[in-house]
């Protein structure tokens, strides 16, 4: 099972064309076996390796992440090289969600760990700002440089210094879909919204409900709408939207609420209608799209590449039974819409830094890639690394889109509007899908939320 971890939030998804890294040429770190021996350390490149970590005999750290299910179990297979490389001992802490909060009451109590995983760029403003964030060490800010593109780099700065490290993206602008249903319906990968529409009637047309909406959770109907606002009112409008210098009430958020209601407003194109929407949490909101022979609950799925996640609960197999097109351009380009979750120190050391020199090395990220479900934005991780050709051409795009990306608007906001269960816009979301014809009301609670959370002087 997937939390609505960072993962999942982040969604930031790219297609740009920009030139392929030509080479990141990667030793893939083995990942050894036996997740917690801590047996003989190497300083120095150690095998296979192509980072140099200190001796850490006798250091003890922790971090802490929302991740859960498999996503956990195969980032302790990372954390379990980085022993066997310096001899430090490291513990994962679960975390709740909101994060921030989370590590709130450890500072309080005088036991924060070492390092966290924080899922918003807001959140690593607001650990800086808080006095919480320790500023990334000389070794692991020339890893951070050498491996990651400007805007990678960018958003994991507070106030011009790198205080993030990139570890994990995700790829927030694809729609997945069951494989047999769209054959079965004569239907085709669509690339515009205009096509989108007449593949789901197809789909319809052939006794299956197009569309899985998990409107339970907030934060994918913000994805929803993050993907149509950024294609069709443009990255500038929609840099202005994150920051909240246009409002809410902007025409351009009347237009894309309008374009949204022609799929969330269709009860037939949304499995169980809105209610049944409204009742459907995530990781329920793939397997039932995936599971039913031919006959599923619903033959689309839209979210980020950790659908795939779930996806191996079912039967289903990637890239022949369930496969996956970009999000259609909505305006003139098809959006690009990312998430990631960065590494940030909260206890500095020698080992604490060392361990976030590992996670800005293609090492770490090549051996989580392998194991699959997990996108790195680090361009140095070799293609080859990911396990099936669906995750290549996923991580491929989000490469080649160099710094043509947006960022999760929903994370770049502070997090009473942007972040949290039951409050701010993924309550306001999940009003409008549940009443899809009134725009103008969801337009107004949604600037009353956001100037609330932003301070109305911005």
């Amino acid at each position: 099972m997937h939390s609505r971890s960072s993962t999942i939030r982040t969604g930031r998804a790219v297609g740009a064309v920009a030139a392929l890294l030509a080479g990141g040429l990667v030793l893939g770190a083995c990942s050894g076996g036996g997740g917690d021996d801590k047996t003989g350390k190497e300083s120095s490149p150690s095998a296979g390796g192509s980072v140099s970590l200190p001796e850490l005999d006798g250091a003890h750290l922790e971090i802490a992440a929302v991740w859960t299910g498999q996503e956990q179990t195969n980032f302790k297979k990372v954390l379990a090289e980085f022993e066997k490389r310096t001899g430090a001992q490291v513990t994962f802490v679960p975390a709740q969600d909101p994060i921030i909060n989370f590590l709130g009451s450890k500072i309080a109590g005088g036991q924060p760990p070492d390092i966290a995983l924080l899922p918003q760029p807001g959140a690593i403003k607001q650990a800086v700002d808080k006095g919480w964030a320790k500023p990334v060490g000389p070794d692991a800010l020339k890893e951070v440089q050498k491996n990651y593109s400007q805007g990678w780099q960018d958003i994991g700065k507070v106030n011009g210094k790198q205080y993030g490290v990139y570890y994990k993206a995700a790829n927030k602008s694809l729609i997945w879909y069951n494989a047999k249903v769209f054959e079965n319906a004569g239907a085709k990968e669509p690339t515009t919204w205009k096509d989108l529409l007449t593949t789901a009637q197809a789909v319809y047309d052939s006794g299956v409900t197009p569309f899985s909406v998990p409107g339970a959770d907030g934060w994918p109907l913000t994805d929803w709408f993050e993907n149509v606002y950024l294609s069709q009112a443009g990255p500038e409008k929609y840099d202005q939207l994150a920051q909240h210098k246009i409002k809410w009430t902007d025409p351009s958020v009347k237009q894309a609420l309008q374009t949204l209601a022609q799929i969330w407003g269709k009860k037939d194109y949304l499995a169980g209608g809105q209610d049944g929407a409204l009742q459907t949490e995530f990781p329920n909101s793939v397997t039932q799209t995936f599971t039913g022979g031919d006959q599923p609950k619903a033959a689309m799925i839209y979210e980020g590449d950790f659908v795939q996640v779930n996806i191996g609960e079912t039967k289903a197999k990637v890239g022949t039974d369930a496969k996956v097109f970009p999000f259609p351009a909505v305006g003139s380009t098809a959006p690009v819409v990312s998430g990631g979750d960065a590494a940030v120190v909260l206890k500095d050391s020698k080992a604490a830094q060392a361990l976030m020199t590992f996670l800005a090395s293609p090492d770490a990220a090549t051996i989580q890639a392998k194991l699959g479900g997990y996108l790195s934005p680090n361009k140095n991780v070799a293609i080859s690394a990911y396990p099936n050709s669906v995750q290549q051409k996923i991580a491929k795009s989000l490469i080649a889109s160099g710094d043509d990306f947006r960022f999760d608007m929903s994370d770049q906001a502070p997090q009473a509007f942007g972040g949290t269960p039951g409050k701010g816009e993924w309550k306001d979301l999940q009003d409008f899908l549940k009443n899809p014809g009134d725009v103008a009301g969801a337009q107004a609670a949604l600037e009353k939320d956001a100037a609330a959370a932003y301070g109305s002087g911005s």
